[in-house]
């Protein structure tokens, strides 16, 4: 099949998957207000985004379920995320994480 008027010739990135070991730096842990954060910057994304903690998955896109997740200061979790921007969500995710230490939410 060739190209034909009115058709689109955007291309889709294949989605892909996507996993980054992160450590919780900040003193407070992930706790209510930036895990509130973190939920609404992983819902920005189409990527299907998960916590690996303890051989248990987190939905990023659940305030609940990252709030189950238990982070604390000095734990390690494995972001994953499924979609064709998976890498970019679990960059901007990771970054995110890093920018709480740096500012020392409360």
């Amino acid at each position: 099949m060739g190209y034909e008027p009115g058709m689109s010739l955007q291309r889709h990135k294949e989605a892909v998957t996507i996993r980054r070991e992160v450590r919780i730096t900040n003193e407070l842990g992930l706790h209510a207000r930036p895990a509130a954060e973190f939920v609404r910057r992983a819902n920005a994304f189409r990527a299907d985004i998960w916590i690996i903690k303890g051989g248990k998955r987190f939905s990023a896109s659940s305030l609940i379920e990252v709030m189950r997740a238990n982070l604390d200061c000095g734990a390690t979790a494995t972001l994953e995320a499924h979609g064709s921007d998976a890498e970019a969500a679990v960059a901007r995710l990771e970054k995110l994480l890093d920018e709480f230490r740096e500012r020392g939410d409360d």
